[in-house]
C-alpha cells in the first residue's frame, strides 16, 4: 500500500507505522504482541491495541486476528 493509499484510507501516522511494522515482518513471523510491537515502534501496548482495528480495516493484503490476551494482546498476521 502507498502512503497516498493509506492516507485516502484515513490512517493515522501511527496506524501507518503499524501497518509498515507488521507487512515488514509477516512473511517472516505470524504472531505478534502489541507490547512488542509498542516497544519496536515507540508506542505502548495500548496505543498498539486501541489502532488496531483501523489497521484491519486497511490492510488489504493481510489478514490480522485477535488472537490471544495471556500476557497481553497476540495478534495472528497472515499474508
Amino acid at each position: 500500500m502507498s502512503a497516498s493509499t493509506a492516507a485516502a484510507i484515513d490512517l493515522t501516522e501511527k496506524q501507518q507505522r503499524i501497518l509498515r511494522h507488521l507487512r515488514e515482518n509477516a512473511t517472516t513471523k505470524t504472531y505478534f504482541k502489541s507490547r512488542l510491537i509498542g516497544d519496536e515502534l515507540g508506542l505502548s501496548a495500548k496505543e498498539v491495541g486501541a489502532n488496531m482495528r483501523s489497521v484491519q480495516k486497511a490492510a488489504f493484503d493481510l489478514t490480522i486476528e485477535k488472537w490471544g490476551y495471556s500476557s497481553g494482546t497476540t495478534w495472528k498476521v497472515t499474508a
